[in-house]
């Protein structure tokens, strides 16, 4: 017996009508965006509190599932970096009271789709900004929303998912002997991640980087329907892109700028560093930006330049039937007298004509260029 497969249309349908495209759930979350109303922001099921106090001699590394286990840290001799992943409103609150922090700052940790800002609040320096990732699946680039604050001898970092981050270099650097950063303070170790941060941003950009690339390639050879979507969806994600990292170069500024106590003199040139880095990143987001218009306005010309080719086609293949069909209509009138009506020789003067003059229509056309 024969196993015959079953064919499933609906599988190959959406290659003839890509909704998926067009969609614009993507487009109300990136628009999707009112400060003023309360952040519905759920509850982390878990939370994970990951501690490194350290100098330049010893390091201790613990971790903990509730917040209780980092309060102690608060009065340490040595530099504590708490990074606490998933948030919860009660945690939250009770970390910033602990640690003097003020009720606004804690607003803002707890906010969703906040610009990127920094702050100086009650002997504290507060910056929010969004790490960025680049999801291969869906081609899309995610976010996440990271909360520093920086204190005397501490840093305090809030994280929502606790499975990523871009975070493991620190890590694997305050576990080494005689590392720069276990020489240094705490804004160095705020220095280091935003230092990080920023630089994840380039890696996000140079996948989207690759997907221009290929796009531009797919606009000259083969403009179709799914590649006005492939645009329409590649600039939704710049649009992410540039809302994340064009307010970073203010937050950074700010740093460069400030006089806090926290901030070493020494350390105030590697924030410049990064500046000039978020300075780049913002640059390359600008140019991806105009690239994708010239692509849009390139998909609208090879559009054009088809129809154009096509009208060309059927405009010459009108002027070449036109004789033909003169010569028809001549001798299909119905008169008595018609010059060679009844010669033995008519119908093959007819149709010689009929053939003679398209074939030096032609030659005359392309005499003159015409195509």
């Amino acid at each position: 017996m024969v196993n015959v497969k079953k064919i499933k249309p609906q599988k190959y349908l959406r290659y003839l009508y890509p909704s998926g495209l067009f969609a614009t759930q993507r487009t109300k979350e990136i628009l999707s965006v009112n400060p003023t109303i309360a952040p519905k922001r759920e509850e982390a099921a878990t939370v994970s509190v990951l501690v490194f106090d350290y100098d330049s001699e010893t390091v201790e590394e613990k971790k903990f599932s509730d917040i209780s286990g980092c309060l102690p840290y608060k009065d340490s001799k040595r530099i504590s970096w708490i990074n606490i992943d998933g948030l919860r409103k009660s945690d939250v609150d009770r970390v910033c009271n602990y640690f003097d922090i003020h009720p606004l700052v804690a607003e803002d940790i707890l906010s969703q789709n906040q610009r990127p800002k920094m702050d100086e609040v009650d002997n504290h320096l507060f910056c929010l900004l969004n790490m960025l990732y680049y999801n291969k699946n869906d081609q899309t680039v995610e976010q996440e929303q990271i909360s520093i604050v920086l204190g005397k001898n501490y840093v305090i970092s809030f994280q929502e998912d606790a499975t990523r981050d871009v975070f493991n270099t620190i890590r694997e650097r305050l576990r080494m002997n005689n590392s720069r950063i276990r020489q240094r303070g705490a804004d160095y170790l705020c220095y280091t991640m935003l230092d990080l941060i920023v630089d994840n941003y380039f890696l996000v950009m140079e996948q989207l980087g690759d997907r221009v690339e290929a796009l531009e390639e797919e606009v000259v050879h083969s403009s179709n329907k799914i590649t006005l979507g492939h645009i329409n969806q590649l600039r939704k994600e710049l649009i992410i892109l540039k809302r994340n990292i064009s307010p970073v170069r203010e937050l950074v500024n700010g740093f460069v700028r400030n006089d806090s106590e926290l901030l070493d003199d020494n350390t105030t040139k590697y924030f410049k560093d990064v500046y000039d880095h978020i300075v780049q990143a913002n640059d390359l987001t600008e140019n991806y930006r105009d690239m994708m218009i010239n692509m849009h306005d390139l998909y609208i010309n090879n559009v054009n330049l088809k129809l154009n080719e096509v009208m060309k086609v059927m405009a010459i293949v009108t002027c070449l039937l036109a004789p033909a069909t003169v010569i028809g209509g001549i001798f299909g009138m119905n008169f008595q007298n018609i010059p060679w009506l009844h010669s033995p020789y008519g119908f093959f003067i007819a149709v010689g004509m009929m053939l003679f003059i398209p074939v030096w229509m032609l030659w005359f056309f392309k005499k003159r260029g015409w195509f």
